[in-house]
């Protein structure tokens, strides 16, 4: 049995054909046997040989998506699927996400198709009921110069489940504007931007979430596929309406599905409303094998899931966030009553395969039954454990006796470097990346491809070995490097709801009301209507109307809980401001001289990057997030630069802070320096010294760690190697600052988590900072550009960008329940997750540890809390990062930076009694990695809980968005107050002024102090616009408020022409070609640069007269004036210059004054008459 077309489709070269001599003997292993046993490192390879389709189960989802990766590097990508599970269960009332269900119906297309030779699913997807669509009407399918009616692609994508928005933002969003739809299909990079021109697709482009322009044009054709898998139609519609009478407790959730309303957790219901339910069985082709692997833990795998899933019926619960507004409802126990739609028995799918004549075989690491044949010529490599001698050593012996040797990574950095270590031994080598050349045993060979484990094979004489194998590590669990999803510059549209609460410069504290179109002599404008305090007692409150051009003025408050409003004119206003600014003087003063001190001292400038820096980054398994990679840039820059860096980056947990760090400790040692990274736990120093240790691997760097961990020798190595220069990097707690430490030559000082190190700690950086660069990182609460007293003034990096895959936690807030608590645990004990178990009471703690393990019998417990001696704190900590404990019961004492990406379930036993930062801090423990994540904050059912404990545990169960930048942060401030995080004399003021006006006059007083003026007055020059003319944005152009508010905004904020005609580009790219009062909103907003810059603060019309004031003109421009515009006056006291305007009607010209010329003729006004004595350049 040859190598036959199997493998490959021609012209297609894959992995597997440098294997030739190895696939005849798997085959015939393959054919000889029933059930296989081989170890874990060959599975992909066996899969890769076999001549017949398969569908391959696991036990885990991770170790699908790793399996199909490695079966894709062998095969090509095209002949492997991988089809995932719902990450929710069948009686949840949550939805699985838009990816997981776009990725099932691709897998199923592909499938049933008959394209693929290797489908791979978890036990989970296996067991899984599939609603059975129909797969042909459920694709669209799009391409340049199609036919095709916007209004149809748009009830077509509501069916699909795509929400319609004014902004795409997420995947499954779509919005319209005018001929241009918008949309996000889950299995895109980017969002798609469909421009109509009739009832034909004129064209397709790529467009960037983050300022919604366009990127590449698109020329192939483009499949959508639905974000949910109940797909509403008339029959379904049909079928909730009998269904609402059937059972009355959920007639208004069917209600909503016969109005055609998606929500969360609609596919509950699909049990009653679903005539037919497939597994993944029904769409394979006759001839396919099924292989279940590990097959004793894929049963009792399918035993748990069910237990589960009734558990979770048990406890009746509400899986809606809680709040005052929804009732706590039971989950419907439709599928127990209507018995079908829960998941499937194992032996159930076994009996279908059978049916089919589907060949069942099942693929063990280890033999059960004497008569099952072990493949014996292949076994797996011992890891090195970064041991490169060792394995330099072996591939030396391995050539003597004449094997072939091929080395595989998934980073092409990664084979550079190896290669360079093989030559630096005088071991020939090649790459690899046309794999029809035949391969012998002159050269070692060496080829990219995302195979984990390798292999050897005596008999054969053939060894694969990995990257995996050489670093000894676990496979990570970080895949997908796709882009972020928010980035910066990013439109972030000030979403004012009527009723918060925003700053006036002018006026002070009001209340917002609504933005308003009013026309006045004949031209409208939009006006943000603002409401005040009513200026005597009694009277109804005032109200101001801010016009969209001004619109820089305003900006959301943010300070204590309800600030009072203030009066118009009153007198309140200005003095708070002024006591602001004066406190903010002295601020600024003190930072002023920090800054010119560290300016003034000598540093070292680094020298520009080297070859090994690039490969260094080459090798990182992600994308860089586009504000992750500007802060590298900004470092390096930094670190080139003679006189000594200090940087603080702040960016929340897991946002790629320590790839920076990484970076800049290479860059640093390059130059021959030495590297120190202060971190505040010796279990981060443990965390950091993997992390680098990984990084770094194939690099002479010399890492070492110093902390309690260490012995008393070891620690002396340490710190006469440190002495001596012989470590390059060391990463350590506080041991670093101790008097015995010393460096023979520090270059760079990394402080991670800074905010958790006290001031003394910080006093003693000081003293040795004085010339050293230093990098701060901080995640601290607040992602703001916190450029306050507590950081000096500093450069300040940050990220805010989450990696892709993050979801929001899901939080239930609900009374404690035995019930829901096991349910809760075995939910992630099923996908080999770990749990955290907060209980704030010690001396209680060993009673809880004994409740759980009756709950769940059998379950690994740790147990850490404050008053443990610290080695076993540190250990039990350890033990559970490394996976041997499943749930950790502790105190509050994991607040702070643990990073356990297995840990994805939070339970708060009497969270009632926690404080709101906490219960976020908390929170953040989990959802480190792709998996959803669940924190459940329970409170005691026997006592009622206090109204302040009801607020804030409403907060947080409303407020679960990923760190969306802004809006968790100011609630955060809202809720904390500001105060605490800047000393106690900011924070009357913050509270009075706001967050961001008081931001923005610290800025502004550094910035005078650095020019080496100081004003009273304030440096915004404001000019106002009173002109005849239609300047706004319609409201058919662009049609939601708060992108209107958001354009408007930045026409207000813009300094300078090139941003101006930016805004012009970027609105005729988002919303078509610029209507009229639009391109007149932009004239105007020109002028106003104009005028500012010429100091010109009032421009109007007065009757047939244009105003400017102030005005200074001269004696020979009063002469102009009356030569060129007869009839002007100029009045010298108050610097007012009335310009007559010609009222001759020209046939161009009508007599209106509301026409273009109007702009025309302000501007040639100011150019002729002012522009000449104020020596001012612009466009």
């Amino acid at each position: 049995m040859g190598v036959s077309g199997v493998f490959y489709k021609k012209g297609v070269w894959t992995v597997i054909k440098l294997f030739k001599s190895l696939i005849e003997p798997a085959q015939n292993y393959l054919s000889e046997n029933d059930n296989l046993i081989a170890p874990a490192a060959v599975h992909g390879f066996l899969a890769a040989t076999s001549n017949t389709p398969l569908l391959i189960i696991t036990t885990s989802t991770r170790h699908a998506e790793e399996l199909s990766q490695e079966i894709s590097s062998w095969i090509g990508k095209d002949l492997v699927v991988n089809f995932p599970a719902w990450e929710t269960l069948p009686h949840e009332r949550l939805s699985p996400k838009a990816d997981t269900v776009t990725a099932r119906f691709k897998a199923l297309n592909k499938i049933s198709d008959q394209k693929v030779r290797v489908i791979v699913c978890s036990v989970r997807a296996l067991l899984q009921p599939i609603i059975a669509n129909d797969l042909n009407t459920s694709i669209i399918k799009i391409q340049q110069g199609l036919n095709l009616h916007m209004q149809e692609l748009m009830n077509q994508l509501i069916r699909f489940g795509f929400l319609r928005s004014d902004l795409v933002e997420r995947r499954g969003d779509f919005a319209v504007r005018g001929g241009i739809l918008d949309i996000f299909p889950a299995d895109q990079d980017h969002p798609i931007r469909i421009d109509f021109f009739g009832d034909e697709i004129e064209e397709l482009s790529y467009f960037s979430i983050s300022d919604q322009r366009s990127l590449e044009k698109i020329k192939v054709e483009v499949s959508i596929y639905p974000c949910r898998e109940m797909l509403i139609d008339e029959k379904l519609k049909q079928k909730a309406r009998t269904l609402g009478k059937d059972f009355p407790e959920i007639k208004d959730l069917t209600e909503k599905i016969c109005e055609g309303i998606l929500f969360e957790g609609m596919e509950s219901l699909a049990a009653g409303l679903v005539d037919d339910f497939k597994s993944i069985t029904d769409y394979l082709s006759p001839s396919t094998q099924i292989w279940l692997i590990d097959e004793p833990r894929i049963k009792s795998r399918a035993i748990d899931l069910l237990q589960t899933n009734n558990e979770f019926l048990q406890a009746a619960w509400s899986t809606v966030a809680w709040s005052d507004s929804k009732k706590i409802e039971a989950p419907i126990e439709l599928s127990n009553k209507l018995k079908i739609g829960g998941f499937y028995e194992l032996d159930y799918i076994k009996q279908q395969a059978e049916k089919k004549k589907l060949l069942l075989r099942t693929l063990n690491l280890y033999s059960s039954d004497p008569a099952d044949k072990e493949l014996d010529f292949l076994d797996e490599i011992e890891s090195y454990a970064n041991k490169y001698e060792k394995a330099i050593l072996d591939i030396k012996s391995w050539k003597k006796q004449g094997y072939v040797v091929v080395f595989t990574a998934a980073a092409t950095g990664i084979l550079q470097r190896f290669s360079e270590v093989l030559n630096s031994s005088e071991i020939a080598n090649q790459q690899i990346s046309e794999f029809d050349q035949s391969i012998n045993n002159e050269l070692i060979w060496l080829i990219k491809s995302d195979i984990h484990h390798g292999f050897i094979s005596s008999k054969y004489k053939f060894v694969l070995l990995t990257d995996k194998d050489l670093s000894g590590q676990k496979s990570s669990d970080k895949d997908l490097a796709r882009m972020p999803s928010k980035r910066r510059k990013a439109i972030d549209p000030l979403q004012l709801n009527s009723g918060d609460y925003v700053v006036h410069e002018q006026h002070g504290v009001g209340r917002y009301l609504e933005l308003i179109t009013r026309t006045t002599n004949g031209a409208s404008r939009e006006y943000l209507v603002i409401e005040y305090a009513p200026s005597k007692r009694g009277h109804p409150a005032d109200r101001i109307f801010v016009p969209t051009d001004t619109l820089e003025q305003v900006t959301k408050y943010v300070g204590g809980e309800s600030p009072t409003l203030h009066k118009i004119g009153g007198s309140d206003w200005q003095s708070s401001k002024r006591k602001a600014r004066k406190a903010v003087k002295q601020i600024a003063a003190e930072l002023i001289r920090l800054y010119a001190a560290r300016m003034s001292a000598p540093g070292f400038a680094f020298s520009v990057d080297t070859t090994w820096q690039k490969e260094l980054e080459n090798s990182f398994p992600f994308v860089e997030t586009v504000d992750q990679q500007a802060t590298i840039d900004e470092v390096k820059r930094d670190m080139e630069k003679p006189n000594p860096m200090d940087r603080i980056v702040c960016g929340d947990v897991g946002y790629g802070k320590t790839e920076i760090a990484v970076r800049a400790a290479f860059k640093a040692v390059q130059d021959g320096k030495q590297v120190a990274i202060l971190v505040p736990t010796t279990l981060l120093v443990q965390q950091h010294f993997n992390t680098f240790s990984t990084r770094y691997s194939g690099f002479p760097i010399r890492l070492a760690a110093l902390s309690r961990f260490n012995t008393v020798r070891e620690s002396k190595e340490i710190i006469s190697n440190l002495k001596s220069g012989v470590v390059d990097v060391v990463i350590g707690t506080h041991r670093l600052l101790s008097k015995d430490v010393e460096f023979r030559d520090l270059g760079l000082l990394v402080v991670d988590e800074e905010q958790r190190f006290g001031v003394e700690h910080k006093e003693e950086l000081k003293k040795a900072r004085t010339n050293v660069d230093v990098l701060s990182m901080s995640a601290t609460p607040i992602p703001r550009t916190l450029e306050m007293a507590i950081t000096g003034i500093r450069e300040m990096s940050n990220i805010t960008t989450p990696p892709e895959e993050r979801h929001p936690v899901l939080t239930y807030v609900g009374p404690y329940d035995d019930k829901q608590v096991s349910a809760a645990i075995h939910r992630e004990l099923l996908r080999d997750g770990q749990v955290f178990y907060i209980h704030n009471r010690v001396e209680s703690i060993e009673l809880v540890s004994e409740k759980i393990k009756s709950l769940v019998p059998g379950i690994k417990i740790g147990i850490a809390h404050g008053q443990m001696n610290e080695k076993l704190l540190e250990d039990v900590i350890l033990a559970f990062w490394n996976r041997e404990y499943d749930l950790l019961l502790c105190t509050t004492i994991i607040e702070s930076g643990i990073d356990i990406p297995n840990a994805n379930t939070l339970i708060v036993d009497r969270s009632d009694l926690f404080g709101l930062s906490q219960l976020h801090q908390l929170r953040g423990r989990v959802g480190r990695s792709r998996e959803r994540a669940y924190a459940y904050f329970l409170y005691p059912t026997e006592q009622p809980i206090s109204e302040l404990a009801h607020d804030r545990l409403t907060t947080i169960a409303t407020n679960t968005d990923l760190g969306a930048g802004m809006q968790v942060a100011l609630k955060d401030l809202e809720i904390r107050g500001a105060g605490n995080l800047l000393g106690g004399e900011q924070s009357g003021h913050i509270a009075e002024v706001g967050f961001d006006l008081y931001m923005r006059m610290v800025a502004d007083a550094v910035d005078e102090f650095k020019s080496g003026y100081f004003e009273d007055k304030p440096k915004k020059q404001d000019c106002k616009i009173e002109l005849p003319l239609d300047a706004h944005l319609p409201t058919d152009y662009v049609d939601s408020e708060r992108l209107r508010l958001d354009i408007y905004r930045r026409l207000a904020d813009a300094a300078s022409y090139e941003v101006l005609t930016e805004i012009e580009e970027e609105l005729v790219d988002r919303f078509g070609p610029l209507p009229m009062p639009a391109r007149e909103l932009i004239a105007v907003a020109s002028l106003r640069l104009l005028a500012k810059n010429l100091e010109i603060a009032d421009i109007s019309m007065v009757g047939k007269n244009l105003r400017l004031s102030p005005v200074a003109l001269a004696e020979s421009g009063q002469i102009k004036l009356s030569r060129l515009y007869p009839g002007s006056i100029y009045k010298n006291a108050s610097q007012t210059l009335l310009v007559s305007r010609p009222t001759t009607a020209n046939w161009i010209d009508s007599p209106k004054v509301g026409n273009t010329s109007t702009l025309t003729w302000v501007n040639e006004v100011i150019t002729n008459l002012i522009r000449p004595n104020n020596k001012i350049s612009s466009h």
